[in-house]
C-alpha cells in the first residue's frame, strides 16, 4: 500500500531533493527491519501466547495508522516533518504486519487443515492484484496532460490530496471490516465449541445410550448469544526455533528462498519497457498485474491435491532454487529501453512474468500448507508462526538484495 502511494509521497517531498530520491528506500528498510525483528520476537514468545489477540491488536494498530495517514493528507507540513511522521507510521504498520503474519499463520495452522492456509495465501495474492489494476484504471480514466501546459497542481491523480485521503480511508475501512469479520469468526467458533461441550456433558449423564444423547443434540441451540469466547488460551510450552527447523528444514528453506528470489521482480518490472509502442504508464502496471495474476493462479491450483508437493519437501526446495533461472531471463528483455535480446512483449509477459508469478504462488502455498503434516499436533501453532517468520525473512533478504540487482 505504501509503495503504491509513491506518487503522492513524492509530491509531499518535492521540495527536498534528498528525501525525494531516498524515501522509498527508507520505507523498505524500516519496514523490513521492523517486520523481521517483530516476527523473530513473536516466534520466540510462544508460551501462553494468544494468537487471536495478536490478530485483533494488529488490526487496531492498522486502523490507527491509516486514520492518521488520512488526516495527514488534509494538513500541510514541511518535507522533513512529514518524512519523520511517515517513517513512524511505517514502523507501527510494520509491527502490525508482524503481529498479523505471526498470529494468522499460527492460528490457522493449529487447525491442521491445509485448505485454511491455502485460503490465506490466496487472499494475499488477491491483495497483490488490486493495486496494479487500480493504477491501470486511473491511468486510463484520467486524460493525459499536455506537457506544454504548465500547472501548479499535481498532474497524477494519485498525487491529489483528496485522492490520497480516499485511498487511506479505504485502507481504514478494510481494517475495520477485517476486524469485525475475525471477531465474528471467533464468536462463531466459540459458540459451536460451547454447544459441543454441552452436548457431550448431557450425553454423559443420560442412561439411554446414544439415541438419547442424539435427541439432546437436536434440542440444543446452534449458538449461544450471550457467550463471549475468551481470547486466553490453555498454557503451552515454548518450542525452540531450532527444534522447528530440524523438523521443517527443506520447507522453511524453500519458502525463504522462494520469496527472496521473487523480490527481484519489482526492480525489473519497473524498468523493463515494451518493445512495441505501448506507453510505459500502461505497460509497467500491466506487467505488475500479469505477475500478480500468475501468483494468484499458482496459489489457486494448490486446491487440487493431485498436483501438490506437500509430501515432498526436498522437491519444493529444489523447485525454489531452480527459480533463479528467471533472473537471466529478465536480462533478455528490454531493460531501461536499451534493447532486448528477445524482442517480444509476449515472451516477457507470459514466459517470464506469468510463470515467475505462478511458481511463487505454487511453491509458497505448498510450503505453508505442508507444515501441519510434519509436526506434532501440539507443535502446529508454533510451526505456523515459524513458517511465517521464514516467509518474512525471505522477503527481507530479497528486498535488500534487490538493491544490488537494481544496480546491475
Amino acid at each position: 500500500m505504501f509503495l503504491a502511494a509513491a506518487p503522492y509521497f513524492a509530491h509531499r517531498f518535492r521540495s527536498n531533493t534528498w528525501l525525494l530520491k531516498h524515501f522509498q528506500s527508507a520505507e523498505i528498510s524500516v519496514s523490513c527491519f521492523v517486520n523481521l525483528t517483530s516476527m523473530i520476537a513473536l516466534s520466540k514468545l510462544q508460551k501462553n501466547a494468544s494468537y487471536p489477540r495478536r490478530i485483533i491488536m494488529s488490526l487496531f494498530i492498522y486502523m490507527i495508522c491509516f486514520v492518521l495517514l488520512s488526516i495527514s493528507t488534509l494538513f500541510h507540513a514541511s518535507a522533513g516533518v512529514y518524512f519523520g511522521f511517515l517513517m513512524a507510521v511505517i514502523l507501527f504498520a510494520s509491527l502490525s504486519t508482524g503481529l498479523i503474519q505471526n498470529g494468522l499463520f499460527a492460528y490457522v495452522t493449529g487447525f491442521g487443515r491445509a485448505e485454511y492456509t491455502q485460503a490465506i495465501m490466496a487472499g494475499q495474492a488477491i491483495a497483490g492484484v488490486l493495486p496494479p489494476l487500480a493504477q491501470i484504471v486511473a491511468v486510463l480514466a484520467v486524460p493525459a496532460t499536455d506537457p506544454k501546459q504548465e500547472t501548479d497542481g499535481p498532474r497524477d491523480p494519485s498525487e491529489n490530496p483528496w485522492s490520497a485521503f480516499a485511498y487511506f480511508t479505504a485502507a481504514t475501512a478494510v481494517s475495520i471490516i477485517s476486524l469485525f469479520a475475525f471477531i465474528y469468526l471467533l464468536r462463531r467458533r466459540g459458540s459451536l465449541s460451547l454447544s459441543d461441550s454441552k452436548i457431550n456433558g448431557v450425553a454423559k449423564t443420560t442412561t439411554n445410550g446414544i439415541s438419547e444423547g442424539s435427541a439432546v443434540n437436536r434440542n440444543l441451540p446452534a449458538e449461544s448469544e450471550d457467550y463471549d469466547p475468551p481470547l486466553e488460551v490453555p498454557p503451552r510450552d515454548s518450542i525452540p526455533l531450532t527444534t522447528l527447523f530440524r523438523k521443517l528444514p527443506f520447507l522453511s528453506l524453500a519458502v525463504m528462498i522462494c520469496f527472496a528470489v521473487s523480490m527481484v521482480f519489482p526492480v525489473f518490472t519497473a524498468s523493463i519497457q515494451s518493445v512495441s509502442s505501448t506507453p510505459g504508464d500502461i505497460f509497467v502496471p500491466v506487467a505488475f498485474l500479469v505477475w500478480n495474476l500468475g501468483d494468484l493462479l499458482g496459489r489457486l491450483i494448490t486446491l487440487y491435491p493431485t498436483i501438490n508437493l506437500t509430501h515432498y519437501p526436498f522437491a519444493l526446495f529444489c523447485f525454489a532454487m531452480s527459480r533463479l533461472i528467471f533472473i537471466p531471463l529478465y536480462m533478455l528483455c528490454n531493460i531501461g529501453g536499451n534493447g532486448a535480446v528477445v524482442k517480444s512483449d509476449i515472451f516477457y509477459l507470459v514466459v517470464v512474468q506469468l510463470l515467475f508469478g505462478m511458481t511463487n504462488g505454487y511453491i509458497g502455498s505448498n510450503c505453508m500448507m505442508a507444515t501441519p503434516e510434519w509436526v506434532k499436533e501440539e507443535e502446529r501453532e508454533a510451526a505456523g508462526g515459524y513458517m511465517g517468520l521464514c516467509l518474512v525473512a525471505g522477503l527481507t533478504a530479497g528486498s535488500l538484495l534487490s538493491f544490488a540487482v537494481g544496480g546491475v
